[in-house]
């Protein structure tokens, strides 16, 4: 089980720090991800694989820090924009290589934690 926290309205400019907690598991050897929904679209927002190679999408590069530490991962998020407002989810899954990436349908998801950016 994935379960999410951090997510909450801030202004424009500001930051916030996701967190999501894997239920008794640590994350050795995952494929994780942090993954947003606006509307009908979900996007990856950023995803580090079990070697520690980290992608992300480029709306978020540079303002975005993924990391994991034992059965924590975290998304640090600065310079927030409006366009950042949405659900986000953290994601996981036993996979490796190009089957880790931001594109990745993972196995494994939480909840979701609601983040809105105001102007």
């Amino acid at each position: 089980q994935l379960i999410e926290s951090g997510g909450q309205s801030v202004q424009a400019g500001g930051s916030l720090k996701l967190s999501c907690q894997a239920s008794g598991h640590s994350f050795s050897n995952y494929c994780l991800g942090w993954f947003r929904q606006a509307g009908l679209q979900r996007e990856g927002v950023a995803v580090i694989d079990s070697d520690g190679e980290i992608f992300y999408a480029p709306s978020v590069r540079g303002r975005f820090t993924i990391s994991k530490d034992g059965g924590h991962l975290y998304l640090q998020m600065d310079s927030l924009k409006s366009e950042d407002t949405g659900m986000y989810y953290c994601a996981a899954d036993y996979v490796s290589g190009s089957w880790c990436s931001l594109g990745a349908r993972l196995e494994y998801w939480g909840q979701g934690t609601q983040v809105t950016v105001s102007t």
